[in-house]
């Protein structure tokens, strides 16, 4: 963490601030709006981008990207403009358990992959950048999706510490635990060699 200089109850404002905007569930409003259906009544029942893509409406999938990658960026760049870089990271940090434990529907969110760049991406653009090209990497290599996000999560500590940004790495290990915990699924079907390639249709969540 960088060093603490603004007051808690700022803090605790970045905080909440973040939590409630990370929480907005882009998928399910673009879905509804597009005329899509309900997130949670298809595939996997899960709010992110892949589960929109089950619905055949690649638009709406690369709207839901841009959409929960922006929400965690708008809470960095906010709270840094307003703050300081401090509640930055607790900003970032909290509109990512936003979008997996959303308040909005019981705490049941999403996996985190799109925000956690987004926060990169606003906290530091070439770590995101880096941190997008290792998730490509890993999908395109092995074409498995959730490989990218793994290998992608699993490097950003390590790209943290080379590019300079060791205040950082307390956050990054909490990004990387939480996104492997929410991948628990995918983890075991690549384990069982069941998850699903890169542009075959699976109904795996």
């Amino acid at each position: 963490m960088p060093e603490i200089s603004s007051t808690y109850q700022m803090l605790a404002l970045a905080a909440l601030a973040g939590y409630l905007l990370g929480s907005i569930p882009f998928g399910m409003v673009i879905a509804r709006v597009m005329g899509l259906g309900d997130l949670r009544k298809i595939g996997s029942g899960n709010i992110g981008a892949t589960n929109v893509l089950r619905t055949g409406n690649k638009g709406a999938a690369a709207l839901t990207v841009v959409f929960d990658m922006g929400k965690g960026a708008v809470a960095v760049l906010l709270a840094r403009a307003l703050i300081g870089e401090d509640a930055a990271q607790i900003a970032g940090l909290a509109a990512f358990l936003g979008h997996l434990f959303p308040i909005w529907l019981k705490f049941r969110g999403g996996k985190g992959v799109a925000t956690f760049m987004g926060v990169l991406l606003a906290l530091y653009w070439p770590l995101g950048l880096v941190s997008l090209a290792t998730w490509l990497f890993f999908a395109i290599l092995m074409r498995i999706s959730s490989l990218g996000a793994l290998g992608s999560a699993a490097m950003a500590p390590l790209w943290m510490l080379l590019l300079g940004h060791g205040e950082m790495l307390a956050l990054g290990a909490v990004f990387t635990i939480l996104i492997y915990i929410r991948h628990a699924a995918n983890i075991s079907r690549i384990r069982a060699g069941t998850e699903p390639k890169i542009g075959r249709k699976n109904s795996a969540p």
